[in-house]
């Protein structure tokens, strides 16, 4: 294909400096007043690019590969209410620290608010979620363009920058006057004085944060050190091994933590629920309350976690990470803003290993619980549980899982999962809104099988996500239909209202098999515990992109999960 350059300079500059970033893969969902970016990204040699009609889902598409490349994607879209169906996704990378630039088509400011079609006001819409806002000035419509275009260039410049520096979405409102379709033969437009070199300069490791830290660390006889979100190159295990020596660390994990060991506690709310419901709970939670937390990584998802930490709240909160740190627990969190890997490795020589009774004793409780679990899920009738834990021990190892919110996350965090399996989730904000896109977005740019375990009202939210020519030939997704939004049953609340069915769990009888169908994905429905036994197998097998629908009894489900934590509640006393 023969590369088109736009004349008009704005859009030349946007497209160079993307070159010049090296963001390689471009988003575009279809319209007119994005058309100068749109033929310039959409023939240039350089870019990879993709055509995504939704908006939201292109977004998150693009969200999931950046996501897996741990570097910036681009957005395209044109203007009016296309660009505020990025919005979700925009929001999702901006508390997951994933990298993406959103470039909005906009009409010129003497056609905003005049009645003119497809247009709203544009500046600083995401701007509480974005890092940088760079909001261009048209260049076809001024007599000194050369002022106009070092504007433009340093605004773009910018942005560019600042999401490489912060791993953070960023906005470029770029408006366009007619005509939008003319071109030329060369670019005209000097881009040459702008350098991409430094994407990223961690600060050098302060010496009084390790001496603070260490003061307080060696001083506390229990410290808990909390893995959150981990992409699987981040934080890696050997880089926590020392701290497993040490009777007065516990280190928590949850599946998204990407990081499995023997001694670490991987199952959280199985070790909290019976806890809570414990007649003797103030005292053992008072045993598990730390000194000290160290966290690592991004969102925790544990509710049970947060609130126990809320109350029981440790002395100190220290987390490492180069850019911010939340006070999820209320207690005056210290930043340490440095790579993790770095700063562990600057307190090992410092760390004293401590006698202590903290890690035994929770141990003790662990293992009883997980021969507990063992026996519970070899008796229970088939539901939800059942499905998830004969799903997590028979998928291959070595692949890209991606997980959907609310039950099916939580779900998983009963389960060790295999160190080869790297799980994704879309933790920041947490919603149902774009699981399939970006887990289809992060399979087109990664080398292995991809699969997408989600509820039935996450897969029905997100079904425009199939409607692409990208899905790789193997993609598969387990939808778990309980026929509504089943953690509603497991939250407090009266499951009998009225109102209960309709506006909470929202039942309803629909499929997947009809979008299957359409889209061209082998189907396969699952109603027992005997055809899930008999189909995983052969849909694991199989390298056509598949749909494997599970439909569990939506009245059970809960059931068989509390009597699993009234179970566990019996290992309390056994200590």
């Amino acid at each position: 294909m023969k590369q088109i350059i736009s004349s008009i300079p704005l859009a030349q500059t946007i497209v160079e400096l993307c070159r010049k970033a090296n963001i390689k893969h471009i988003v575009i969902s279809p319209g007119s007043r994005n058309a100068p970016l749109t033929i310039s990204f959409a023939t240039h040699p350089f870019f990879k690019t993709y055509s995504i009609v939704d908006e939201r889902c292109a977004a998150f598409f693009a969200m999931g590969m950046a996501q897996q490349l741990q570097e910036p994607t681009a957005l395209v879209c044109t203007s009016g209410s296309a660009m505020l169906n990025y919005f979700p996704a925009v929001a999702e990378a901006f508390y997951s620290q994933i990298p993406l630039v959103v470039i909005s088509a906009d009409r010129p400011e003497y056609l905003i608010d005049v009645g003119d079609g497809q247009t709203i006001n544009q500046p600083f819409v995401f701007n509480n979620h974005v890092a940088y806002e760079a909001n261009l000035k048209s260049d076809n419509r001024n007599d000194d363009n050369t002022l106009i275009q070092d504007f433009n260039a340093n605004q773009i410049f910018n942005a560019l920058q600042t999401c490489y520096q912060h791993q953070l979405p960023v906005h470029i409102n770029a408006p366009f006057d007619e005509p939008l379709y003319d071109k030329i033969d060369a670019q005209n437009v000097d881009l040459n004085a702008f350098d991409f070199t430094d994407k990223g300069i961690f600060p050098q490791i302060h010496s009084t944060h390790i001496d603070n830290f260490i003061e307080q660390w060696n001083a506390a006889n229990r410290k808990l050190v909390l893995v959150g979100v981990n992409h699987p190159n981040d934080i890696k295990i050997e880089d926590l091994d020392f701290l497993t020596q040490d009777d007065s660390v516990i280190v928590m994990t949850e599946t998204t933590s990407n990081l499995n060991h023997e001694r670490f506690f991987y199952s959280i709310d199985g070790m909290i629920a019976p806890i809570e419901l414990d007649d003797k709970k103030e005292n053992l939670f008072e045993k598990l309350q730390p000194d000290v937390v160290l966290t690592l990584g991004g969102m925790i998802i544990s509710k049970k976690l947060k609130a126990f930490l809320r109350r029981y709240k440790p002395e100190f909160h220290f987390h490492i990470n180069p850019h911010k740190a939340y006070d999820t627990f209320f207690s005056d969190v210290t930043h340490l803003p440095y790579r993790v890997d770095e700063f562990l490795k600057a307190i090992q020589p410092k760390i004293n290993t401590q006698s202590s009774d903290y890690f035994p004793f929770w141990n003790s409780i662990k293992q009883n619980r997980e021969l507990q679990t063992k026996d519970y899920l070899q008796n229970i009738p088939y539901s939800d549980f059942w499905c998830y834990d004969f799903i997590f021990k028979n998928l291959p190892k070595d692949i890209l899982l991606h997980l959907g919110n609310s039950s099916c996350v939580r779900y998983s965090n009963f389960f060790d999962l295999d160190t080869q399996t790297q799980v994704f989730c879309n933790r920041g904000t947490s919603g149902i809104d774009g699981s399939t896109s970006t887990a289809i977005g992060s399979s087109v740019v990664q080398n292995k099988p991809a699969y997408l375990i989600c509820g039935d009202l996450s897969f029905l939210y997100d079904s425009n996500a199939l409607w692409n020519d990208y899905t790789p030939s193997d993609f598969k997704i387990i939808i778990i239909n309980n026929h509504g939004g089943g953690i509603f049953r497991i939250l407090p609340g009266d499951k009998h209202d009225d109102y209960f069915n309709t506006y909470f769990e929202t039942q309803h009888q629909h499929t997947a098999e009809h979008l299957a169908k359409m889209y061209g994905f082998n189907y396969v429905k699952i109603d027992s515990k005997k055809s899930l036994e008999q189909a995983l197998p052969e849909f694991i097998e199989n390298k056509h992109k598949s749909i494997l629908e599970i439909f569990t009894p939506t009245e059970l489900n809960d059931k068989v999960l509390l009597e699993y934590f009234q179970v566990l509640k019996s290992t309390n006393s056994k200590n």
